[in-house]
């Protein structure tokens, strides 16, 4: 079944409706579209949970008239509204998905987007052929004006050639954090720290640098008494030739979230944790370069911070122009299709080349790819 024809968006509000009116839904997903409704740009007209309570209490939190909803075709069926944005466990994005795109909406998923390559091309298929609906990741590391001038320096080759790149995400996560029953857990939370935390970084390392063309990785449990891994490393190569280092962790104590791209003229380093501004870029220029030229880099212009709020900004314009957003089909599919890779390199202990992965392949189905070891006992003994 195709997707609905989307109504027109020019001249009106975009109508947005919620789904899980958790913290990610209050923290991060309220502010921004309060701020685009100052502006005229959208309207929060339902959110849905399964949790009455939370509902209310989401409503509450929001103020203006919007409805809440425990059942999401009920909602869908009732309100029309042409964008979802998704705030549930990763398990139910797949479906919820599905039930907008062909609701005629379009989406806008928090990460990570579905918990196998199979589903997201389930979804793929469920979008519309031309002008939408679509749906997008919730990938804002890639947003902001620091992002934006980077990824100009590097797509003009202002610096020279991009050779070698650093891509971290070490984080600390305690036993308290794994105690909570759906973490740690292939089903429920669809892999360890590199879906589920290191995914940001690796998606902004490929929208900085371009398509990932080879694999080569190990995963380890160290710590924690979990299905996952708890810490990953790999080797990849770019499809531009550069030859980049991933390390995901919830074992380390100092953390941090770091980008380093070193280019024939300049080393360009992001660091932060959770998100970035302007001040959190350096960029080292090498010692022949003119300090006019090296100055000019130096202009990030006015600091918009990597936010949901930038995302939704470019989101709600493509939206209006009937154009595929970024963080959606192939694009969001890249990062997706790395972390794949990376647990199909590391669990069977071979290089893992791009397109590689496809139907038929058991990590295509699952990032477990009920490997010996890795897999859940009950899906292991059924392979």
């Amino acid at each position: 079944m195709a997707a609905s024809e989307t109504a027109p968006l020019t001249g009106r509000r975009i109508r947005v409706a919620v789904i899980g009116t958790g913290a990610i839904a209050r923290d991060s997903h309220l502010p921004a579209l309060a701020r685009l409704a100052e502006e005229g740009e959208t309207e929060l007209v339902a959110a849905v949970d399964v949790d009455a309570a939370s509902v209310e209490s989401f409503r509450a939190e929001a103020g203006g008239a919007l409805r809440g909803y425990t059942d999401l075709e009920r909602m869908l069926a009732a309100e029309r509204p042409d964008l979802v944005v998704i705030c549930t466990p990763p398990t139910l994005h797949r479906d919820q998905t599905v039930a907008a795109l062909r609701a005629g909406a379009w989406v806008w998923c928090e990460k990570p987007p579905v918990p196998s390559l199979a589903d997201f091309d389930a979804i793929e298929a469920e979008e519309g052929r031309s002008g939408g609906p679509y749906a997008s990741i919730v990938f804002q590391h890639r947003f902001g004006s620091g992002t934006r001038h980077v990824r100009r320096l590097l797509a003009e080759q202002a610096m020279g050639r991009a050779l070698v790149a650093h891509c971290q995400t070490t984080w600390h996560r305690d036993s308290a954090y794994y105690a909570v029953p759906w973490r740690g857990r292939w089903r429920t939370e669809g892999g360890g720290p590199a879906m589920g935390h290191g995914i940001h970084q690796m998606d902004l390392l490929l929208d900085l640098l371009g398509p990932w063309s080879e694999v080569r990785a190990m995963a380890g449990r160290l710590v924690h008494d979990i299905e996952t891994e708890d810490v990953s490393t790999a080797l990849v190569r770019l499809a531009n030739g550069a030859m980049a280092t991933v390390v995901n962790s919830v074992l380390s104590p100092d953390e941090v979230s770091r980008i380093r791209i070193d280019c024939e003229r300049a080393t360009v380093e992001l660091t932060h944790l959770y998100g970035h501004r302007n001040d959190d870029w350096r960029i080292a220029p090498a010692r022949d370069v003119p300090d006019a030229e090296a100055a000019a880099w130096q202009d990030f212009g006015a600091d918009v911070p990597s936010s949901h709020l930038a995302q939704l900004r470019e989101l709600v314009a493509s939206m209006r122009a009937g154009e595929r957003p970024r963080s959606s089909g192939a694009d969001g599919r890249t990062s997706l299709e790395l972390i794949a890779a990376l647990y199909k390199s590391a669990f069977t202990d071979a290089t893992v080349r791009a397109g590689e992965i496809g139907p038929g392949d058991p990590f295509y189905a699952a990032m477990h790819g009920d490997a010996p070891g890795w897999a859940p006992a009950g899906e292991e003994a059924a392979a």
